[in-house]
């Protein structure tokens, strides 16, 4: 299937394909009604029960004027203050304007140098090694776990299956930042 358009740009979502938060679909968006080639595949949070909406409707704002639709939980972003705050500005524009991205557990957005950063995507084993040594670092530190738990626990990393590393990248200074969880 070919898409219709070019997908916009999201600043704190750089590859939403890539991380599978868009993919191809030739249904029709609940906010715009137009049939564009793609469609969001994330959780919506608001108040009304939303399945299909497209990448231009979440980057333009459409779907939360419309439905008051919610893409990331604005407390996530910066993990409830365990991670840096960040200007409201930033906050309303990855909760109300980026494609979010699935978790198991509740999904956590990583800030550092007063901003947000940008989702890299969810990772295993695999594409965290590949990643590099630093990627393995953070989610080793987050995780707490040492010695052969860590060793268990980082083999079993799958990105489709759980438990699931989340990687991130600072817009500023490049530093990694993230977090892993499972079902």
């Amino acid at each position: 299937m070919a898409a219709s358009a070019k997908l916009p740009e999201f600043k704190y979502h750089p590859n939403p394909l890539g991380t599978g938060s868009i993919e191809l679909s030739e249904q029709t968006c609940e906010a715009c009604g137009s049939a564009r080639g793609y469609l969001y595949t994330g959780a919506i949070y608001g108040k009304h029960d939303l399945e299909r909406i497209c990448p231009w409707c979440i980057a333009d704002g459409t779907a939360h004027e419309k439905f008051g639709a919610e893409f990331t939980d604005a407390g996530a972003i910066g993990d409830y203050g365990a991670w840096e705050r960040v200007r409201e500005e930033i906050v309303q524009e990855i909760a109300f304007r980026t494609p979010g991205f699935s978790g198991w557990q509740q999904e956590r957005w990583f800030t550092h140098c007063a901003d947000a950063a940008e989702f890299l995507g969810p990772m295993g084993r695999k594409e965290l090694e590949n990643a590099g040594p630093e990627a393995v670092a953070v989610v080793k530190q987050e995780s707490g776990m040492q010695d052969e738990e860590w060793v268990q626990y980082f083999q079993a990393l799958d990105r489709n299956d759980g438990p699931t590393a989340y990687l991130f990248r600072c817009r500023h200074c490049g530093v990694v930042g993230g977090y892993s969880d499972c079902h």
